[in-house]
């Protein structure tokens, strides 16, 4: 679950991106200050919620992340507004620090591989990744499927070349870190970088 805020470009409105739409046509129903938005298939895929500095403060400008009593607010507002869905009150980090456990070649590529990364105790998911210098036993930056880039680009699960992949192991300059180098490769982090937390560029 993304939350996004751009007054600039959009208005005072919380934009809250759920699912993939798949590329499929979306219907909105509008009740009151908030829209929800589904695929022709009747997925809820997002919602829009207008006027929003006057529920909560002020947002930052971008990806936004809520609290719980925040999101509980939300909640609220969409029953009000007459809507019976509810959203997640705990939300998991999308970017986390993984662990590349195996790395493959790709059978029908000469540049992909394909990874098992750990980005929890109980969590492993399956990546394809086009890096130059990816390999077994890197510590790695991955976004989890339904991150949002810094540049606003989503992130999904997806297929390349026929294997499915469920996430990105980024790149500094994909991330938009300061002083990201130039040249085509994933983040190498230390050592002792703690798998499943999550990472906020530091």
């Amino acid at each position: 679950m993304i939350f996004a805020y751009n007054p600039a470009y959009v208005g005072d409105t919380l934009l809250i991106i759920t699912d993939d739409d798949k590329g499929l046509l979306q219907e909105v129903t509008r009740k009151g200050k908030v829209a929800r938005i589904q695929t022709e298939d009747k997925r809820t895929v997002g919602w829009n919620i207008f006027g929003i500095s006057q529920l909560m403060a002020s947002q930052d400008v971008g990806q936004v992340e809520l609290t719980e009593k925040q999101i509980g607010l939300l909640n609220q507002t969409l029953q009000e507004a007459g809507f019976t869905e509810t959203l997640p009150t705990k939300v998991q980090p999308k970017f986390v620090i993984g662990y590349v456990k195996t790395c493959e070649a790709h059978k029908d590529s000469d540049h992909l591989s394909i990874t098992e990364v750990e980005v929890d105790q109980e969590e492993t998911l399956q990546i394809v990744c086009g890096a130059p210098n990816i390999r077994e036993g890197l510590k790695v930056v991955v976004a989890k499927p339904g991150a949002m880039m810094p540049d606003g680009t989503m992130i999904w699960p997806g297929e390349l070349r026929g294997v499915e992949s469920f996430g990105m192991i980024c790149s500094a300059k994909e991330l938009q870190l300061p002083d990201a180098p130039e040249k085509r490769g994933i983040l190498e982090l230390s050592e002792d970088a703690v798998v499943g937390k999550a990472f906020f560029g530091e």
